[in-house]
């Protein structure tokens, strides 16, 4: 049975293998649950206070200029880096907030209702996994995950125990986005054949794309032997291949692909996942991918330049994704082009539409210069849809009211494959296919 411990006094189990445990878990019986009376407080684990998590956390339970979820209360906070912990306990506006370095505490906490997950990517099966079979409705990070065996397991764990599961991209909190999907639906591109996007990022050489300490921006490095001394690397590790503390893979896990999926899983997931939230075709047919490490040759596994390109064969419609660490000058919004006009974005919550010229439907716009194809003709109207609840505010709206979030584990399912789709392309040197009969990556 769990119990509550100062974190001066914490001990620190031992981690079980992933595999028994996932495959015992998805049997269990699953949980009874009931909505949440609108008066009644949802109790809030965290797992995880990296950069992120230290971010999700105050999202919850607020700041001094900004106020967190109405009607939810972090009661319990858990890591097994000592300071990140702290930082939970601190972020969590709760003085008699529960301490935990085993997660599996904290899902036993009968205080916790719900649970935000934001540690390394080979942590995040087991986890949902774990919290679902706990009845624990669920908040995790992108990407969901980092193989396809774990995602059939996790969204099979979910439906079975029929929890609220939110993925974190927040991109689907945009109300141009809402907008957006409404034109798209009245045709207004016409027939669309591709899509591009892609991220594209620079940093100073030496203070290199995931090489940070705590911080986007924080490149001062804490004491290597204070660091070794205040985690439990091998709880750290879990299912992970076993090695002796490394100061840089703690740090930096995002940089190897024991891990996590590079920038399949950091950064196109995001691209991706906005636009599936708008197109909703669906995990992609074909995927072809080519990367390498052309500048950061700082040790890293995984590539700081990744080209992915999707088919979506019975739509005839390619989307292309492109990154690099190395240049970040007049970056790659999302692109939808259709035969009859381009819906881009400027930044996420504002777009525009350009007529294209050969263009049959507006042909006799055009040559009365009602539209000039130079200039949109179209822009987001904010006074045209109503302003979207925030992505963490949908989640905890959904516990209440039981419904599926917007990036609820179906959704989640396909982000997980897509990405994973690339990373095997990478790996393989060939194109793959997705078998939907088979859900298998062939």
């Amino acid at each position: 049975m769990a119990t509550q411990k100062r974190i001066g006094r914490r001990r620190f189990l031992e981690t079980t293998g992933a595999g028994a445990a996932l495959a015992a878990l998805v049997g269990r019986a699953p949980a009874v649950l009931a909505a949440k009376a609108p008066n009644e407080t949802i109790g809030v684990g965290h797992i995880g206070f990296g950069v992120r998590g230290g971010e999700l956390i105050q999202l919850v339970a607020g700041t001094k200029q900004k106020a967190g979820i109405e009607g939810a209360k972090v009661v319990a906070v858990c890591d097994v880096y000592k300071p990140h912990l702290q930082k939970g306990i601190e972020r969590s506006n709760n003085p008699s907030v529960r301490t935990y370095a085993d997660y599996q505490e904290l899902l036993a906490d009968k205080g916790v209702d719900a649970v935000v997950i934001a540690v390394p990517d080979h942590w995040h099966s087991r986890m949902v996994i774990d919290a679902a079979n706990a009845g624990k409705d669920i908040y995790i990070e992108k990407c969901w995950t980092r193989t396809l065996p774990e995602a059939k397991a996790m969204h099979a764990a979910v439906k079975k125990n029929k929890v609220v599961m939110q993925l974190g991209h927040n991109g689907r909190e945009s109300t141009a986005a809402v907008q957006a999907i409404e034109l798209i639906k009245q045709g207004i591109l016409g027939p669309i054949t591709f899509v591009r996007t892609g991220t594209f990022r620079n940093r100073e050489l030496g203070k290199d794309e995931w090489r940070w300490f705590g911080g986007y921006n924080i490149y001062d490095k804490p004491d290597l032997e204070q660091v070794k001394r205040d985690v439990d690397w091998k709880r750290w590790l879990g299912s992970a291949p076993a090695r002796d503390f490394d100061f840089e893979r703690f740090w930096h896990w995002r940089c190897y692909w024991d891990y996590g999926t590079g920038i399949a899983g950091d950064l196109l997931s995001h691209s991706f996942d906005f636009a599936q939230y708008i197109l909703g075709y669906g995990i992609p047919d074909t995927c072809v991918c080519s990367g390498q490490i052309g500048l950061l040759k700082d040790g890293r596994d995984c590539p700081d330049i990744w080209n992915t390109t999707y088919e979506y064969l019975s739509r005839g419609c390619t989307l292309t994704y492109a990154s690099t660490f190395n240049s970040a000058q007049f970056g790659q919004e999302l692109e939808i082009r259709g035969k009859d006009a381009m819906l881009r974005w400027n930044e996420r919550d504002n777009f525009e539409v350009y007529a294209e010229r050969p263009s049959k439907k507006y042909k006799a716009q055009i040559e009365r210069g009602e539209i000039e194809t130079s200039k949109p003709f179209m822009k987001f109207d904010p006074a045209k849809t109503p302003e979207q609840p925030s992505h963490m505010q949908d989640f905890f709206n959904c516990i209440r009211s039981r419904k599926k979030p917007k990036d609820n584990e179906d959704e989640a399912f396909v982000e997980a494959v897509t990405c994973i789709m690339s990373v095997e392309a990478f790996k393989q040197q060939r194109m793959v296919k997705w078998d939907t009969g088979k859900q298998e990556i062939l």
